[in-house]
């Protein structure tokens, strides 16, 4: 049986100390990597606090991923649609990595977007 690859111990070692700053703020330790792009899409639509469709609940994790990708220039803002949602476009290819390595590339992203955004604070 071959050893399962891991995240880079130093990203997942920003990855829990993120966790838990999360956890400070609103409450509840983020369970997964989905619940925390949930988070951001929420912030990211602007609307606060509501009861979302499963469909819903999926536009609010991809809003996440374009958002935080958007700083490497991978997606780009096209606009908010009527109902307020924002809309984004791919501008530059994603990477063709394995699983792991899209992980570690979202992980540092979303960490990097808590912190460029000054919702946590570095130690």
């Amino acid at each position: 049986m071959s050893k399962q690859k891991r995240v880079d111990p130093y990203l997942e070692l920003e990855w829990q100390k993120l966790l838990g700053k999360l956890e400070k703020i609103i409450g509840k330790r983020p369970q997964n990597m989905e619940a925390v792009l949930f988070l951001i899409g929420m912030r990211e639509l602007g609307k606060g606090a509501r009861r979302f469709s499963k469909e819903q609940k999926q536009d609010l994790m991809h809003i996440a991923v374009c958002r935080v990708l958007s700083k490497s220039g991978f997606y780009e803002l096209e606009g908010v649609d009527e109902e307020g949602w924002p809309h984004w476009k791919l501008v530059k290819p994603l990477p063709k990595v394995d699983l792991l390595s899209q992980e570690a590339l979202l992980m540092s992203h979303i960490i990097d977007y808590f912190y460029d955004e000054g919702i946590v604070e570095h130690e």
